[in-house]
């Protein structure tokens, strides 16, 4: 690694998560058990949309994409965490490092566009439920997608790249439980003033454009279902909203106080812990909080355990 990168080592040292050795087992179990219910509840999602024809709408195209991401989302960092727990030398070569960062930025800003384009078609079926046929065409869906994949391709890739031309020559040693880039830029022996600035320019139009959006999205919607005078419509608006910006707030929460407003008071054990509540936890729950609690999800696992059961009788 001494050419291009002028780097003298060929690996870092993932430190992982500050754990005490006689509980490294019982968090071992415990992520497991959250990466296979984040694994598991986000495949119901896609499988349940990809073979149900009710489902063939624009809100649930966007979801089948967040599942997707989500899915791979947590796949870049916990299965290594989970191997790095049980490794005597939890090590991750620089390649392989820059690789998964690459995909951490890459389905961390998917998720970010892809809840701004279901804010929106949540606003624009309760806001304007008469034409939404007409402004949520397929055409518009489609374009939202793609859109948001390649805007995601060129953001990771740059700061991929700018992270790339750095040099690593005096200290390989993480302290964090996966390649983040904030971590990286702590160790790195070279000016990293450019990537910081396109870390706070960047993240402003990825993060901080999206969260105020879909934050007007929603303000809109509880603004309409509140002109009807009943507690029943305060009810709905709640339920509607209400879980749903529970975690858009945690995700981009933690998100923006990690990378936009770092403050020099956060320990290491903070950022790792603020790092785990959007990296697990929130890819854990988005499939309870924008599906599973969903009557049209319950209908169509209905539909398709019947379809199931008819096959097999035959």
């Amino acid at each position: 690694m001494t050419g291009r990168n002028q780097t003298i080592f060929s690996e870092f040292l993932l430190l992982g998560l500050p754990i005490k050795p006689e509980q490294q087992n019982l968090f071992y179990a415990l992520f497991l058990a959250m990466y296979l219910t984040t694994v598991l509840g986000n495949l119901l999602i896609i499988v349940l949309i990809r073979l149900d024809t009710h489902l063939h709408t624009p809100m649930y195209l966007f979801l089948s994409n967040l599942s997707f991401s989500d899915l791979c989302f947590s796949s870049v960092t916990i299965p290594k965490l989970l191997q790095n727990m049980q490794s005597q030398e939890p090590s991750i070569p620089y390649a392989g490092c820059l690789t998964q960062m690459y995909f951490f930025l890459f389905f961390g800003d998917l998720e970010s566009f892809l809840l701004v384009a279901m804010a929106y078609d949540r606003y624009v079926a309760i806001c304007f439920p008469l034409h939404y046929t007409t402004i949520m065409s397929p055409k518009l869906c489609l374009s939202l997608v793609v859109l948001s994949w390649v805007l995601t391709t060129f953001h990771a890739m740059l700061h991929t790249l700018l992270m790339a031309r750095l040099c690593f020559c005096a200290d390989n040693v993480i302290p964090h439980f996966f390649c983040d880039m904030s971590a990286l830029l702590k160790l790195a022996c070279s000016d990293t003033r450019v990537n910081e600035l396109v870390i706070f320019i960047m993240g402003g139009l990825i993060l901080v454009i999206p969260f105020v959006l879909i934050i007007v999205s929603y303000a809109r919607i509880v603004s309409s279902i509140l002109k009807i005078p009943s507690a029943k419509g305060i009810r709905k608006a709640f339920s509607t909203c209400g879980s749903h910006l529970s975690v858009v707030s945690l995700f981009y929460g933690t998100v923006i106080g990690l990378y936009l407003c770092p403050s020099a008071n956060n320990s290491t054990v903070k950022e790792t812990v603020m790092a785990m509540m959007y990296t697990v936890v929130t890819p854990m729950l988005n499939p309870f909080i924008y599906s599973l609690r969903n009557r049209d999800m319950k209908g169509a696992l209905g539909r398709v355990i019947c379809q199931k059961k008819i096959l097999f009788s035959l």
